[in-house]
């Protein structure tokens, strides 16, 4: 399972950027926002990674910033919702704008995204609104270290709830870069588990 990938910028496209990184250029799918964000060609660059697995596909949807990555996952649990409309719906509004409108249950605000009808919206709000971490939660979360964001990201990828985790590596994080990845890892775990 790939998670996160760094490496030279070597083609981008407003949809698709193509990183080389240990001479294998990986095709990621993108949104506009991350597009527009990207720096110029053979720059490095360093994506949060969403793979998705189908029987006939294999396709990696990238992201600069964690919050796009995880609200691109909470779209995905959507019925209806696939990876190339969550895409689509990234790329029509701003992260923190549209959790706001999910929050507040304005769907008019939510049909505006090109692709999304009332039922679509309705369903979002219905199936996100209290699985969406309310605004004061964001600076906390952005604070967090390379290596506690590496942790949260492997506990979700085992299966642990992202709240659950979030808690868990609250209550154990401390030293902030210091602390290794596999001591975080194991101290957050050995929280879950208690």
């Amino acid at each position: 399972m790939i998670a996160h990938l760094r490496g030279r910028l070597f083609a981008k496209h407003p949809n698709q950027a193509i990183v080389e990184a240990g001479g294998v250029g990986y095709d990621i799918v993108v949104s506009v926002p991350t597009f527009s964000d990207l720096p110029p060609l053979g720059s490095e660059v360093a994506f949060h990674i969403h793979m998705h697995v189908r029987e006939d596909t294999l396709a990696l949807y990238g992201f600069l910033r964690a919050a796009e990555k995880a609200l691109f996952e909470k779209l995905i649990t959507v019925s209806g919702i696939g990876p190339k409309l969550a895409i689509t719906i990234l790329s029509g509004m701003a992260v923190d704008e549209m959790v706001g409108a999910i929050r507040d249950n304005d769907v008019a605000k939510l049909t505006r995204i090109p692709g999304i009808g009332r039922k679509t919206a309705e369903r979002m709000v219905l199936e996100l609104r209290d699985k969406l971490a309310s605004s004061a939660d964001t600076p906390a979360r952005a604070s967090a270290s390379p290596a506690a964001e590496d942790v949260l990201s492997a506990l979700v990828n085992l299966g642990y709830q992202r709240a659950a985790a979030e808690r868990a590596l609250a209550t154990v994080s401390g030293d902030g870069d210091a602390v290794s990845f596999e001591s975080l890892f194991r101290e957050a775990l050995a929280a879950l588990l208690k």
